[in-house]
């Protein structure tokens, strides 16, 4: 839900836009103000999750972002839209970082590139389905029905979770006080930059956008300096200690700026300058959805055994060769000879850099910090997708109503996707100086991996009991006995 949320509202902004004659700062603020709360929260949310149990803080924010999705599908104003997107970036923030940290303490170490792999791969195929998705409802219903999808899926998953997920948490964290006073310092550190960064371009260098730019970064600063004193950080600054913990966040936030740069212009460009309908701009990007589906876990897989080095260098090298070509697209083209061919390109790419990062991360951070290490990550990744809706469209000239006029939106977009093809080259470079080749080796665990070892039951979570009641004899019987019971 909040990945499919990070693309699908997207494809109806034009059509937000006419609805409630919104100005191209408020059409920002829609998508920003669900990624502003996300990421000012997601690390709070890991932490929480690591403290309180993750499946409860997960189960929360699910119910969280159902109830926000419901307000944003009745929304009578641009206003209350936006309100209802920063509440469904909070509930985005509980859910997300809790659903990589349940799989990661759920699953053996030599299973888990693959298990996160898939993540990784369900999750792009989310991100890229969401536009066909919403194209589709916004031409059959209305843009308010894309909202309105979230309410089954939400009632679905709360059902499941509860069920069927395994519980876990980080047993020195358990009890810790909350850091509310991080959470703060980070939130209004983000929300004063990012308005700064918005408003701009239509109000210039005033006193309120210096005074909130300024308090932005202040804020930031405090954050780091507050973290570092308390003795209960939401961001435990040790595990940055990691060098590639760090380095492969580096890799996500240039690689993910560039990405979120693309979604946020691909479907507005093949709808304002080329004609496409909602359903057929959507459907422009069904490709990478095939692309992650069938290739992101084995890309998983395939960091697992020669390290994730390679991948991170030739995916975003690869999507930066993707959106080159992208850029030459001009209306009138054909889709099967001048967007098909780079939207392909792109999807490869991009499958060779979702699950390698992500297991990256979670490798090289203590088990125990899972869920803040995930936290992390993704806050990460959506403040560079912040940044990229922020910034693309001054550096593009997409200001004021120029997002709507067909020429300027071609010149735009193209320049914006040049720009997003050097960060994502730089990324695969900074992959190359910084990420070790074995960083994903596992060492075979006490006993060796027999084929006894190899057919125990995998059921049995790492860091939490069994998803079933009454396995617990399964998680700690001798080899022989677990596999006759399995």
């Amino acid at each position: 839900m909040a990945f499919l949320d990070g693309t699908v509202v997207n494809v109806a902004l034009p059509d937000i836009g006419r609805d409630f004659d919104a100005s191209t700062s408020a059409l920002q603020w829609i998508l920003n103000g669900y990624l502003l709360t996300l990421a000012s929260l997601i690390l709070l949310g890991g932490s929480l999750g690591d403290r309180y149990g993750r499946r409860r803080v997960f189960v929360l924010g699910v119910a969280l972002f159902t109830l926000a999705s419901l307000l944003c599908a009745i929304a009578p104003s641009v206003e209350l839209l936006i309100g209802a997107r920063l509440l469904q970036g909070i509930g985005g923030a509980l859910l997300t970082p809790g659903s990589l940290a349940l799989i990661e303490a759920s699953f053996r170490p030599t299973d888990r590139a693959r298990a996160i792999g898939a993540w990784s791969g369900l999750g792009g195929v989310a991100t890229a389905f969401g536009p066909l998705l919403g194209g589709y409802l916004i031409e059959a219903v209305s843009w308010r029905a894309i909202f309105l999808i979230n309410l089954p899926l939400g009632l679905f998953v709360g059902w499941a979770a509860g069920r069927h997920v395994p519980e876990s948490s980080d047993p020195m964290a358990a009890g810790g006080k909350v850091d509310l006073q991080g959470a703060a310092l980070a939130a209004l550190g983000l929300a004063g930059t990012t308005y700064a960064l918005i408003e701009a371009p239509g109000q210039g260098a005033s006193a309120a956008i210096l005074v909130t730019g300024l308090g932005g970064l202040l804020a930031l600063a405090a954050f780091f300096v507050h973290e570092r004193r308390t003795a209960n950080p939401m961001l435990p600054l040790e595990i940055f200690r990691s060098r590639q913990f760090s380095a492969a966040n580096a890799v996500t936030f240039v690689v993910y700026a560039a990405l979120g740069g693309v979604f946020f212009l691909l479907v507005a460009f093949l709808q304002i300058s080329l004609g496409y309908s909602p359903i057929a701009a959507g459907s422009a990007s069904l490709p990478v959805t095939f692309l992650m589906l069938l290739f992101s876990a084995r890309a998983g897989m395939l960091a697992q055994r020669i390290g994730p080095r390679l991948p991170l260098t030739i995916g975003p090298i690869v999507i930066a060769l993707g959106l080159l070509w992208l850029s030459q697209v001009e209306p009138g083209d054909s889709y099967v000879s001048a967007i098909l061919p780079p939207i392909v390109v792109f999807g490869l790419g991009l499958t060779l850099v979702v699950a390698p990062v992500t297991a990256t991360v979670l490798a090289a951070a203590d088990s125990r910090h899972s869920g803040i290490a995930s936290g992390v990550n993704n806050a990460v990744a959506r403040v560079a997708g912040l940044l990229a809706v922020a910034v693309l469209p001054v550096i593009a000239g997409l200001t004021g109503d120029s997002f709507y006029d067909p020429e300027k939106m071609t010149d735009g977009f193209q320049m914006a996707m040049m720009a997003c093809a050097a960060l994502s080259a730089a990324g695969g470079l900074l992959a190359w100086l910084t990420i070790e080749p074995n960083v994903l080796h596992t060492e075979p665990e006490p006993g060796g991996d027999t084929p006894d070892r190899l057919a125990e039951d995998h059921t049995c979570a790492i860091n939490g009991p069994p998803l079933r009641p009454g396995r617990e004899a399964d998680c700690t019987a001798e080899p022989a006995e677990t596999t006759a019971t399995t």
